[in-house]
């Protein structure tokens, strides 16, 4: 545990006072939120969907492994009382340029497919999400033919 961490937990300790979260950026969290929704669609969150997703937001939206861990789990929990997907596309800023709605894109393909398969649904939604991200289908075919999304998230510093 970084030492700011346990300070922080000390003194929340020592004082009574619950430890306060760390602030998450809104359209990381909308993003990563995205991912886990794509993982989930088919009632399945297989264990290399979840390695993926873990590995794509590390590289992306979080510093390192335990950032990337606590930002899934909000996601994950942001996810869950999100009425629909449309409402996590409206988080993402409506100014990000086409080449990073791409990538979110990519890093979506990416999971979709962790498990050794895209099923129907699967492809389905991250298509609807190309579409609600304002993509052409050219733009979103590019996105479902990158490599595997991970040079999406891993060649990038995050936005």
């Amino acid at each position: 545990m970084p030492l700011l961490a346990r300070l922080r937990a000390y003194a929340a300790e020592a004082f009574g006072v619950a430890g306060q979260a760390e602030p998450v950026d809104d359209t990381h969290l909308a993003a990563t939120a995205l991912l886990v929704h794509v993982a989930r669609v088919d009632g399945i969150l297989a264990p290399a969907e979840s390695e993926r997703l873990a590995r794509l937001v590390q590289g992306r939206y979080a510093a390192d492994a335990e950032a990337a861990r606590v930002l899934v789990a909000r996601a994950s929990a942001f996810d869950a009382e999100t009425r629909d997907v449309a409402d996590l596309v409206e988080m993402i800023p409506h100014g990000m340029e086409e080449a990073e709605r791409g990538r979110l894109l990519a890093m979506a393909w990416a999971v979709a497919g962790a498990d050794g398969s895209v099923g129907e649904f699967e492809e389905a939604l991250v298509w609807r999400l190309g579409k609600l991200l304002g993509l052409d289908d050219a733009a979103i075919a590019r996105a479902c033919r990158s490599r595997d999304g991970a040079e999406a998230a891993a060649t990038d510093a995050a936005p």
